[in-house]
């Protein structure tokens, strides 16, 4: 078993690799640990793992009644995620190499990064300025009948990129220059597809590609079947779109 332990940096959102992550950091946890990712020598890749937060929002659960106005916020590295910050997070996440780390005049940061191996969260250390974990690398299997699969896939998230071009009145790409590689097409749907956060992490934990590709497969079938039988999408982005308070 191979493990690291990186920096941690949890999302409402998901990511998988070979996706690029774009990220806006103004809290002074994130801040801390991109200071730190900027000290990586030049020739190193500066990573951090990304981890999906369980209930969507980085907030920890709250007593019943009226919230107390006098309470003073909690700070910290594992502010927001209560007394166990590893019960807040998905088990399994993805690491993100930062290839732009941009400090802003005012102290934030601009973030490109991009996803690379899948990992398990081991265990998460809060003593520090930000949160760690200790990670397993997750191989990559590609599993029975993924290249047949992923053709199928191809084919259905066409059609489905067809059906939500209408829906929404605009053109969507043919997708004429989509990969083929069973691996990186089962990320790219996942990524590309409009699913929830739940719906996109049991997509990231699938034991190997052909099992990803056939989930896949079932869910951009009732999607597309979903679209086809409604006139509009009416705010769908509000209800779908990840968002990203860091």
């Amino acid at each position: 078993m191979t493990t690291v332990r990186l920096p941690l940096f949890p999302l409402n959102s998901v990511l998988f690799p070979g996706l690029v992550l774009p990220l806006n950091i103004f809290e002074e946890r994130y801040r801390a640990m991109m200071r730190d990712l900027l000290k990586t020598p030049e020739d190193e890749p500066r990573r951090f793992a990304v981890v999906a937060i369980r209930d969507g929002h980085e907030v920890a659960p709250t007593a019943p009644g009226m919230p107390d106005q006098t309470a003073v916020p909690r700070r910290g590295p594992a502010a927001g995620f209560g007394d166990d910050p590893a019960k807040a997070f998905h088990e399994v996440g993805c690491i993100a190499d930062a290839a732009t780390i941009r400090e802003r005049a005012d102290g934030s940061f601009e973030v490109l990064a991009t996803g690379t191996t899948r990992v398990r969260l081991l265990s998460v250390e809060s003593s520090g300025a930000y949160l760690t974990a200790e990670l397993e690398e997750l191989e990559e299997e590609p599993g029975e009948e993924a290249g047949a699969l992923a053709e199928g896939v191809l084919r259905a998230f066409r059609q489905y990129q067809k059906r939500l071009a209408g829906a929404r009145e605009r053109s969507l790409s043919t997708g004429s220059e989509l990969p083929d590689e069973p691996a990186v097409v089962s990320y790219l749907v996942a990524a590309a597809a409009m699913l929830d956060v739940p719906a996109k992490q049991r997509l990231l934990e699938a034991a190997d590609t052909a099992s990803r590709l056939r989930e896949e497969l079932t869910l951009l079938r009732a999607e597309t079947a979903i679209i086809r039988n409604l006139p509009s999408l009416p705010a769908s982005e509000l209800t779908r779109t990840p968002t990203n308070l860091n």
